[in-house]
């Protein structure tokens, strides 16, 4: 039943015919088209709806429309000055880069507003309590605290740089207006009024054989379905993966499914409303649960269910390094220290569920989702409809978030083969358990590990071998086993090495990427023996460290010789400081008999930027306009990280134009080309070099046009390009040259493939064109009997080849930092169980410590002016160095991440047995 409601919103008086207890945050978004309001749970735990009703925050999701009844909403798109202009709190949101990917945005900024009203000049501690019902997956929080902070001073925004000193200047982001100001669409957010609503029929069982009842009469009995689709009518072929060879995950399952939450069919229905309120508790469907194969023990079990024809044993793939004799290398070592470590399946929980519509054109389908990597989608829907690549057009939305969880197929396909089959647009969303259930995760690692030390402090040799679960089916599997074995010796000098791997099927959720393909987890037992060789020799674990950290022209452990932008070194000694610092807390503290006790620890790392030994190659165009202005077509998606700003800074300096004149058209597969995927760190180093030689092409094009040198200075002014050479003045008139089909001038083209070469059956090769390294160290407080950790301080060093955007890097190794503290300390996916934003737990700003970032710049040749990348590499130290201060301040670590309190309690207790048992 409805109601006529009136309430003010923004100032203005709205009336809507709605049921009183719609959601508030629907009733915004739908009926009033106030999309600036985010929705990320429907549960009031991430805080992306928080809007002011009455002057207090509140999570719209959770306020029926009916309790606004007379009152006053604001939202985001409210917060702007009267003139328009953006408030003083958006402007320091600008300033400060506090918004990443921006889709909680929104709630940040209401509930800083909020703040900001009853307290103009907030401490930290009230600016962390006012944010905390908010969660944020990218930014750690922390420059948006420090935005917050900021407010008062109204300081000025940040100044456009000179032409050609766009590099390297702290540029606010070029898509950060929309992300302030509610304007940015997200997969949710342009859904077509006439469109058709999916849902996914998904499997409760890991794994279960099912046989379909009648569904005809099932679909005519329920009010507002069209159309129910199983495997049956997919047009193409019924089957998707990402490597073209491997597509072994069906779109709808036929018969059998291998993990809880596989898809079996879509039920199509007529309106959102229909969407909202179906049930599929009655879907004629039977199933056979079969016992489950959890984990890799239990898969590599001899007499295991089989989970894949072609995969004798479960083994999808495996992957190693193999360099001088280990044996020997450990024989000849005074020290061997051995461990065994085991992590869990982690979430992504990027704040934007999946969402967004497709669309069939007469022979062509469009969609427009949310997504890493358009041109994969594209080839992707081709594959499952049957059509050629070019019948099929992906726009991506503007993407909340993604960390390697959306570039697997989640609503793609099923929107594709719907609307191919029906002729209507298709729109669907993924409440949050079921993103949960649906998508990727991190892989579960199960590793070994031994390293051999000489009491000088050389290492003799290191051996490792981890079992990695892919879960039912391949997805990134085989990058994982691949990348792996190369960076588990670490960036150090190695005698001698023999890492080996195993993606392993079993019947957990699909693993994918995730922000290392595996090497955060190779890092958490590599960097604790290093630790432990450390203590054996009576070395300072840093010093250590930097007595073995690789430098430019030492060999891996794949025989490659890196000759330049090595700056592991560099990052360990601007630690110094720090770690003599935190030492002194620790010792100071420890010596008195309170309850807590602190410890420090350090993580190294080493990361190759971009696929590995694999063509991966991005291409940039860079156009010029009759009006003098640019653009950039960009098809390197941004999902927080930065990219349309830095491929525009350095298009801008590449050509020598103002950043200004950039406009840009992104990530559209039929207007860019195909930058590659936004993942493995590789679009600053391969798109960034792409752009800068799609500058530089467009420069030499105007030269020459103006029959100049190569040195020649240009000024854009309007419609008119002066340029200045030892030779004299051209003044070049724009609107009297001639245009191509497009209405452009002259158009530069940069294409860009890092150099690699294959490894061999030893892992022996060039896997990589060049490495990010860093190293932090972690100040924590334990309390032994809760078992409970605290981050209290972390420092950040992070050889980044040369910053384009200050800021943006800082970002992105708080991001970073954020994900790996809740890597060690917090995160673990348990199907079935933790499929949510309350019992999934991630961190809030207050489990944010004090960082302290040093940008190391050792140029990388091949970067573009220097720059490599940063994106991964900011995850894998942290939780290393958290889980070696934990053993510093109690003396034990579990063996199995997240260090939960009860896992920490009873590790602790376990060895004050063993201690008695002496």
């Amino acid at each position: 039943m409805t109601a006529t409601l009136t309430f003010t919103v923004n100032g203005s008086e709205c009336r809507v015919d709605v049921a009183p207890q719609r959601r508030l945050s629907r009733v915004l978004r739908e009926d009033l088209g106030l999309t600036g309001t985010k929705v990320g749970c429907d549960a009031g735990d991430c805080g992306a709806c928080t809007v002011l009703l009455d002057g207090a925050q509140v999570c719209a999701c959770l306020v029926p429309a009916g309790q606004a009844e007379g009152g006053e909403v604001v939202t985001v798109e409210g917060l702007a000055d009267r003139d328009g202009t953006h408030s003083a709190l958006q402007r320091a949101f600008a300033r400060h880069g506090a918004a990443q990917c921006g889709i909680c945005t929104p709630g940040m900024l209401m509930a800083a507003h909020d703040l900001l009203r009853r307290n103009p000049q907030p401490g930290r501690a009230a600016v962390e309590d006012a944010l905390g019902g908010v969660l944020c997956r990218c930014t750690g929080y922390l420059k948006i605290v420090e935005a917050v902070l900021d407010v008062a001073s109204n300081a000025p925004d940040t100044e456009a740089p000179a032409p050609g000193t766009a590099v390297g200047a702290r540029v606010a982001r070029l898509d950060g207006v929309g992300k302030l100001d509610g304007r940015d669409l997200y997969g949710d957010d342009t859904t077509p009024a006439d469109a058709l609503w999916l849902r996914v029929l998904r499997s409760p069982h890991a794994l279960a054989d099912f046989a379909f009842g009648d569904v005809d009469a099932w679909a005519a009995a329920v009010p507002g379905v069209v159309a129910v689709l199983t495997a049956r009518d997919v047009p193409g072929h019924n089957s998707f993966g990402i490597y073209p060879t491997l597509k072994d995950q069906p779109v709808f399952a036929e018969g059998f499914v291998r993990y809880r939450g596989e898809a079996v069919a879509a039920v199509i229905v007529e309106t959102r409303a229909a969407f909202e309120a179906l049930d599929l508790s009655g879907f004629p469907v039977d199933w056979s649960p079969r016992e489950a194969v959890v984990g890799v023990e239990a898969a590599l079990k001899e007499g295991a269910l089989r989970l894949h024809e072609a995969s004798p044993g479960n083994v999808l793939i495996r992957g190693r390094v193999a360099s001088g004799d280990v044996d020997a290398a450990m024989a000849g070592a005074d020290a061997v220290v051995e461990a065994a470590m085991q992590t869990g399946f982690v979430e992504h929980s990027y704040i934007e569920p999946e969402a967004g519509w497709a669309r069939r054109a007469g022979d062509r389908v469009e969609l427009r989702v949310t997504t890493q990597t358009p041109y994969m989608d594209r080839d992707e829907v081709a594959h499952v409809l049957g059509i050629a690549q070019e019948a099929v057009r992906v726009t991506p939305s503007v993407v909340g978030g993604g960390f390697g969880g959306k570039l697997d197929q989640s609503i793609q396909l099923p929107l594709a083969v719907a609307t191919w089959k029906l002729g209507r647009p298709v729109a669907t969303l993924y409440h949050r358990p079921e993103s949960f259930a649906a998508t990727t995760k991190r892989h579960p690692a199960r590793m070994t590990a031994s390293l051999g030390v000489t009491r000088d402090g050389a290492i003799t040799g290191f051996r490792f071998h981890g079992d990695f679960d892919t879960g039912a089916y391949a997805s990134w599997g085989p990058t994982v086993a691949g990348r792996v074995p190369v960076h588990a010796p670490g960036p150090y000098r190695v005698g001698a090495v023999l890492a080996s791997s195993a993606a392993v099927y079993t019947d957990g959720p699909p693993a994918g990427a995730f922000r290392g393909f595996g090497v955060p987890q190779a890092a958490i037992i590599g960097e604790r023996l290093m630790d432990e060789a450390a203590g054996r020799i009576g070395m300072d674990p840093l010093e250590f460290r930097l007595l073995n950290a690789l430098r430019a022209g030492d060999p891996t452990a794949t025989g490659q010789v890196i000759e330049a932008s090595v700056g592991l070194a560099a990052c360990i000694e601007a630690l110094k400081p720090a770690w003599a610092r935190y030492g002194e807390q620790v010792a100071a503290h420890n010596a008195k008999a309170g309850r807590t006790r602190l410890g420090a620890g350090i993580g190294c790392m080493w990361y190759g930027c971009g696929n590995t030994s694999m063509s991966n190659p991005s291409i940039m165009r860079l156009a010029l306009k009759p009006d003098g202005r640019l653009t950039l077509f960009n098809g390197a998606v941004d999902i927080g990280q930065g990219s349309y700003t830095i491929m525009a800074q350095i298009a801008a300096d590449a050509l020598g134009a103002p950043l200004s004149l950039v406009d840009q058209v992104w990530g559209d597969t039929d207007l860019t080309p195909d930058a590659g995927k936004t993942s493995a760190s590789r679009q600053t180093f391969v798109s960034g070099r792409a752009s800068e030689l799609a500058g530089r092409d467009l420069r030499a094009r105007i030269l020459r046009l103006a029959n100049a040198g190569e040195d020649a200075e240009l000024t854009f002014d309007g419609g008119r390009i002066v340029v200045r050479d030892a030779a004299g003045l051209r003044d070049l008139d724009l609107s009297v040259l001639p245009v191509d089909g497009d209405g452009h001038l002259l158009v530069g083209e940069g294409t860009f493939d890092p150099p690699t070469a294959p490894l061999d059956a030893d892992g022996q090769g060039t896997p990589y064109a060049t490495y990010a390294f860093a190293a932090q160290i972690a100040l924590v407080e334990v309390d032994p009997e809760l078992g409970t950790t605290k981050v209290l301080h972390m420092t950040a060093a992070h050889d980044v080849g040369w910053a384009v955007n200050p800021t943006l890097v800082e970002g992105q190794i708080h991001g970073g930092i954020a994900q790996g503290l809740g890597l060690a300390l917090m995160e673990e996916y348990v199907p079935g169980r933790t499929e949510n934003l309350h019992d999934y737990l991630i961190p809030t700003v207050g489990d944010m410590p004090q960082i302290d970032c040093i940008l190391i710049e050792d140029p990388e040749p091949l970067g573009p002016f220097g720059a490599k990348g940063i994106g991964e590499p900011a995850l894998v130290p942290t939780a290393p160095a958290i889980l070696a201060g934990i053993r510093q301040a109690v003396g034990v670590c579990p063996d199995k991440v997240p260090v939960l309190p009860h896992r920490l309690r009873a590790a602790i207790r376990a060895a004050q047995t063993r201690e008695a048992a002496e």
